[in-house]
């Protein structure tokens, strides 16, 4: 019984069947997304308790951030819902129908799976970073200057149209089940929940070899100069070791959170879209067209006019980042 049947049988033995009817038809809601459907409340438990833990210290916690941080992942959530089946669906169906291979559905290609989406996903987010087109989505993921559970939370609704999905569709062409893509992406995610939080510390060294984990994920948050574009990785942390962007934690030296550009203001249409508006700002002024399509590959850094002091002054997250 796939997640979708069962998740049908609760509506129905739960009287919710004729409400689902009427909704369904305008949503995507697949396995992937009924993942995280699940997930959330957990996540909003968890985060409750971190709450109680730190919300004294204001430099760990702010409740109308948080709050914000939330309504962040409720846009993302939603436009996943209303669009992913009208922009990456249909692609990856396509993708599936000429596939290269008839791979069996199996333990083995369902691990076979589970390593193409960590490694797909560490290049997708090596390139958030240091792709200028998709660090504007991926930027308010990284512009609180804190880091908890709701930081977690802090998505783009603009991701479904920014196309980052696409470092996946291989994955279907080789052959590989698009539904289990989806629900391991999704558990994927779901894991990387867990990892953003000062609450907990070194965890044993075995686990630190192998997984990406709070340490290293608060080094991927960081501003610092040696912090910056490190630890992509999704759940394993030795795609970063392999390909050279590792760097552990330094106790003496902790992540300072943040981006490098002052935001005008904390409105969500502002978060979500401020980077997208100074890149076509960016490409306005350009000399010509090929840099001005140069801009959408390049890294955030590329040819970028430095900010002015008056946008920097009192904004703790104007540092130096590349990305």
């Amino acid at each position: 019984m796939s997640i979708t049947e069962m998740m049908m049988n609760v509506l129905e033995q739960s009287g919710l069947m004729p409400l689902w009817q009427a909704v369904a038809p305008w949503l995507a809601l697949d396995e992937r997304q009924l993942i995280f459907v699940i997930a959330t409340p957990v996540f909003v438990a968890v985060a409750l308790w971190e709450y109680r833990k730190i919300r004294n210290n204001p430099q760990l916690m702010d409740t109308r951030e948080a709050i914000r941080n939330f309504a962040l992942g409720a846009g993302y959530q939603i436009t996943e819902l209303l669009f992913a089946g009208l922009i990456a669906f249909p692609v990856f169906a396509f993708a599936y129908q000429h596939r290269l291979f008839d791979l069996e559905l199996n333990a083995f290609t369902v691990l076979l799976t589970f390593f193409g989406v960590e490694i797909c996903f560490y290049w997708m987010h090596r390139c958030s970073h240091r792709m200028r087109w998709f660090w504007a989505a991926h930027v308010v993921h990284h512009s609180s200057q804190r880091m908890n559970y709701s930081t977690a939370m802090r998505q783009n609704a603009t991701n479904i149209f920014n196309g980052n999905w696409l470092f996946y569709v291989p994955l279907a062409l080789l052959g590989l089940n698009p539904v289990w893509i989806g629900v391991i992406f999704a558990l994927s995610l779901v894991y990387q929940f867990f990892i953003h939080t000062t609450l907990v510390g070194r965890l044993p060294k075995w686990i630190e070899l192998v997984f990406n984990t709070p340490s290293h994920h608060r080094v991927h948050h960081g501003r610092n100069p040696g912090y910056i574009d490190r630890n992509y990785g999704g759940i394993l942390i030795i795609w970063d070791r392999l390909f050279g962007t590792f760097i552990d934690e330094d106790l003496q030296d902790p992540p300072q959170y943040g981006i490098t550009t002052a935001i005008p203001n904390n409105r969500l249409i502002t978060l979500w879209t401020h980077e997208y508006v100074d890149l076509f700002r960016d490409m306005a002024r350009s000399a010509n067209w090929r840099e001005r399509l140069q801009r959408l590959w390049q890294p955030p850094e590329w040819r970028r006019p430095a900010p002015r002091q008056e946008d920097m002054a009192g904004d703790r997250s104007s540092l130096p980042r590349q990305g």
